[in-house]
């Protein structure tokens, strides 16, 4: 059974089925986490008691061990086989496995947390785990699906929801189980503005139906502060940086905090704006009359007339389920399309002059690189540095060449002390920093970039910003599917917008 499915699953928590749990206490004593096969500890020495019903944002740099935490407060790290553990951490004083039905978790990943093919059976699985009366579980489905702005039918396909509606999903069937505890992974990082305002809102309103304690891990600490009681800062090298109500830790440690790699609110980052791309720029990739599709049947969208200026960086902008990720594989070669086409310019087509999705794996490796929504998505090697070496060596670049680009990459996006690491045992930000270092170790003309700053602490974001600076400043022409203004804003303000969902559709 996947982590998804145990979060939402397991005996039912005590008093009657059906009922919100009541509220628990965490206790964390000198508790720390080493994963099987790394060498250092993800979490280590953190100490704190969290009282029934408190709300705590949970903050750190990225790799601190935060999600490793959330997922001890949930059971679900597994016994000795999966890792070392030291100290103790606790649920109203019992070891976390014995409350998986009473304290619900939204993982970071949205894929993660889909366990069922339709919609509705989804949210609805938590509850039948639960023992809830089949008949108490459409209402409660329908108010899940509602307070998160889902509007789809249950019989939708999981699989067909964007990044953005699986995560709407997943905290859907956690709202279902009205559960004691609720603990919330990065909820917004994949949500447009508006969906980002509607799962606030829906959160706060559970929160104050049940009581709830609730531990929030978010980038955005803008979006929760003023809902939470509690600011809790895990530090990379171990314990915790500050702890307390959330504008007495932002005044008395903001500066701190956001040069260790905490977004806090009033700390804007001091990045140069690129100027907006020339309109007399040759196109590197463009097309007309463009309808595409995810699967090969249903349209997601039709009538595209879009333009990638060469040498310059093009935002792919819009509502969750708009088809903004659908229309960056289009252009990046990797979907067909439905009708009409899209075009290379001539020195990326090369003599064959064929559209970009009737090339090779091997000619769009060296032409256009594709970073996913979902880094594991791409992830093929056992460690960090052998990840970052598969592309060179695929196009018979030596072996000192090889370690030279490798080395360059693993110091450029802080991975180096990682380089021994398992890619799937990193954190969600290292991941995502990864699968940009994977691509840029082709050097391709073109990058496509779905959501690239997902889940970045502050220095992540930074980096990968001025990343994305220096290799347009180089000519790299770059397509990013974001969400975030501030990227739109630093890398030059092109954009492809997508605007109103037609229909519903999937991205």
């Amino acid at each position: 059974m996947t982590s998804a499915a145990l979060s939402r699953a397991g005996a039912a928590p005590r008093g009657a089925a059906g009922k919100a749990a009541r509220p628990a206490r965490i206790t964390a004593t000198g508790w720390g986490w080493r994963y099987a096969g790394r060498r250092a500890p993800a979490v280590r020495d953190v100490s704190f008691t969290i009282e029934p019903g408190e709300r705590v944002l949970l903050l750190g740099a990225s790799g601190a061990g935060k999600s490793t935490l959330l997922a001890g407060m949930a059971g679900l790290l597994g016994g000795a086989d999966e890792g070392d553990e030291t100290g103790s951490l606790l649920v109203d004083g019992e070891r976390p496995e014995a409350h998986r039905g009473r304290v619900g978790l939204v993982l970071q990943d949205p894929d993660a947390g889909v366990v069922l093919s339709k919609v509705g059976d989804d949210v609805a699985f938590g509850c039948e785990n639960l023992g809830v009366p089949a008949a108490d579980i459409p209402a409660r489905v329908a108010e899940a699906l509602e307070a998160v702005g889902l509007d789809v039918p249950l019989s939708r396909a999981t699989k067909a929801l964007s990044g953005g509606q699986k995560q709407r999903l997943a905290l859907a069937g956690v709202l279902a189980m009205r559960p004691g505890v609720l603990l919330l992974d990065e909820p917004t990082a994949n949500l447009d503005p508006a969906g980002v305002a509607e799962v606030r809102a829906s959160v706060e309103r559970a929160l104050d139906d049940s009581g709830a304690t609730l531990v929030v891990i978010e980038h955005r600490t803008a979006v929760w502060a003023d809902l939470m009681d509690r600011v809790l800062v895990v530090g990379a090298d171990g314990g915790l940086l500050a702890d307390g109500p959330p504008a007495q830790v932002f005044a008395r440690h903001g500066a701190a905090l956001a040069a260790a790699g905490v977004w806090v609110p009033g700390h804007p980052v001091d990045l140069p704006v690129l100027p907006p791309a020339s309109a007399q720029a040759d196109a590197a990739v463009a097309a007309s009359a463009l309808s595409i599709s995810r699967d090969g049947r249903t349209v997601v969208r039709a009538g595209l007339d879009v333009r990638v200026p060469r040498g310059a960086a093009t935002a792919v902008t819009g509502p969750n389920g708009a088809g903004k990720s659908t229309l960056a594989l289009t252009l990046a070669g990797l979907l067909p399309e439905a009708a009409g086409e899209v075009r290379a310019a001539p020195e990326l087509a090369a003599k064959s002059g064929r559209r970009p999705s009737r090339w090779t794996s091997r000619e769009l490796l060296t032409r256009i690189g594709t970073v996913f929504q979902e880094p594991e998505h791409q992830f093929l090697a056992s460690t960090v540095r052998d990840e970052l070496a598969i592309g060179p060596r695929s196009r018979g670049v030596d072996a000192t060449a090889v370690g030279m680009i490798v080395d360059e990459l693993l110091e450029r996006l802080h991975l180096a002390p990682l380089a021994a690491a398992n890619p799937f045992t990193l954190s969600g930000g290292q991941k995502r920093r990864l699968s940009v270092a994977t691509v840029l170790a082709d050097a391709p003309p073109v990058i496509v970039l779905d959501e690239p700053t997902f889940g970045q602490d502050r220095r992540g974001w930074v980096e990968l910003v001025q990343l994305l600076q220096s290799e347009i400043a180089a000519g790299t022409t770059v397509v990013a599917v974001t969400h975030d203004e501030d990227v739109l804003r630093h890398l030059g303000g092109h954009r492809i917008d997508l605007g109103a969902v037609p229909g519903g559709a999937a991205s």
